[in-house]
This record gives structure tokens, sequence and C-alpha cells, in this order.
């Protein structure tokens, strides 16, 4: 009796441990990826909207055993106007389980894309693709997911190249419309970097925040991305690979302003202010 029983716990034991092995392979194939977006848009006093909507992202995994091994993270429509995600403010469109691999691509599909000027006028724009096949966006480097673990992506959705006005951009009664071109850079945050700071101007011995100076971004004498500042003068530009890079800062009525070799770190935010000088004040100084 004794030992029927002692075989019985035994085989009892050995199978839940062969259970508990078999769901710990399963999770370990799984893991979690999210997606964040924000946006590099427009100077505020044209534009009052830029509105997509998303209705489905998927994404190929190269270590699938297909040569086509795309996964769809989300299939949905969110409208979303792109001018409400910036200087680091994001919205979240995926937060699912992929299987465990390096993605390298990603397709996002999008429809009912229309903008609308801060005077009320509304243009609609045809999509090109991205309807019908997705806009292609490369990761690179590859976002690693693994098993129980987190990747963290963002598409940073560059409006100010994207929509291009027609007709002269400088006056709101001259622009006549707009064509579509999406521009979307994909980063690893894993391995990615922020930067942020004020863009300011002294006024009557005051320091008085800039809104809608030019902050652009290059990364060995190539444009990386651009963004605009707030009411505020402030600025942030997330999802920057880690190394050095040269900015300036344009603002109509003032001298352009550069700095060179700003450290980006991966994880961290690095902080760099500008001053302007009055390019008028500047003429009569001299």
């Amino acid at each position: 009796m004794k030992i029927k029983l002692l075989s019985f716990i035994l085989f009892t034991s050995f199978a839940i441990f062969v259970g508990c092995t078999d769901n710990n392979d399963e999770s370990a194939k799984m893991g979690k990826m999210s997606i964040q977006l924000t946006d590099a848009p427009f100077p505020h006093d044209l534009v009052a909207e830029a509105n997509v909507t998303l209705f489905k992202i998927d994404a190929r995994n190269k270590d699938g055993e297909t040569d086509d091994s795309f996964v769809v993270l989300m299939e949905q429509e969110m409208e979303i106007n792109l001018l409400d995600l910036t200087n680091g403010i994001t919205e979240t469109v995926v937060n699912t389980e992929v299987p465990v691999g390096t993605y390298d691509l990603v397709r996002v599909y999008v429809k009912g894309v229309n903008v609308v000027l801060t005077d009320g006028t509304t243009y609609r724009l045809d999509v090109p693709s991205g309807e019908q096949t997705g806009i292609k966006v490369f990761i690179k480097p590859g976002v690693t997911v693994t098993g129980n673990l987190s990747a963290d992506l963002l598409l940073d959705f560059d409006v100010s190249r994207s929509f291009v006005p027609k007709g002269n951009s400088n006056d709101i009664a001259d622009i006549t419309g707009f064509n579509f071109k999406p521009v979307i850079k994909a980063s690893n945050l894993t391995t990615a970097g922020s930067l942020a700071g004020m863009v300011t101007s002294i006024q009557e011995e005051i320091a008085v925040g800039m809104e809608g100076a030019q902050v652009s971004i290059f990364a060995a004498d190539t444009l990386n991305t651009t963004t605009f500042t707030d009411e505020t003068g402030a600025y942030m530009v997330m999802g920057l690979l880690s190394g050095d890079y040269d900015v300036t800062v344009d603002l109509e009525g003032y001298d352009v302003q550069s700095a060179e070799d700003i450290e980006i770190v991966a994880g961290n935010k690095t902080v760099q202010d500008f001053e302007l000088n009055n390019s008028v004040a500047t003429e009569e100084g001299n």
C-alpha cells in the first residue's frame, strides 16, 4: 500500500513539473511590445490640426519561420491630431503580446488624412499607399522582444515634412492645399535618448520664451529631425540614437544659433538651451 502511495505521489509530482515546464516554455515564446506615437509639427500660427486615422499596424519578425513573418499589432480605428503630440507628449497605439524575435519593419495603415488651418479651412488629402499596403517604417537597429519582457518603440510622425503645402506657405491666404508624403522615423527606446531645452531672447533684461522657433537636429551633416518650440519656448525631441549631434535654432527676425557635438546617451535626457539675438538689433550694433 505504501509503495502504491509513493508511486502515485512521484507520478503526480512529475506531471506537475512537466506542466509547469511547458507553461514556462510557452510564456518564454512571447514578449510584450508597446509603440508610442509622437510628432515634430508645423508652427502653430498656420495649422490648427493635422489629423490621421490609424486602423492597422503590423511588424515583421525577421526571426520568424517565413520570409514574410508579419505580426498584427493593432487593428482598430484611432483618429489622432498629430499636433497634440509635441515636445515629449506621446500616444500609445500598441501594447500587446507578440512572439519573441527581432522586429525590423513596421507597417502603418492610415486613412482620413486632413489638415485644418487656423482660419478653419480644411483640406482632405489623398493617401498614396498607406491605406492599401501601409506606410513602411524600417527600425534600425531592430527592436528585440524577449520572453516575458517588454520592448518599447517610438514612431515619430514628422508633420513638417509629411504635409507639404501648395502655394506660399508663409501666408495662410496663399495656401491652396497639401500633398501627403508621410515621413515616419522609428526609434528603439532602449537604445535612444532625448534632447530638450528652452529657446529664449533677452527683452528688457528679462529672458522671454520664444514660440515657433525651428529646432533642427543633424547627424553627420544629415538632417535627422526637426521640431518647434511651444508657447513657453520649450522643445523636446525623443528617440535619438546615442551619439553626437549638431543643432540649429532658427526664428524669423533673429540670428540663427547653433550648438555642435551635443552628446545623446541612451535612456537619458540631454538639456541644451539657446538664447536668440534680434537680428535687427545686431545690425544696428554693427
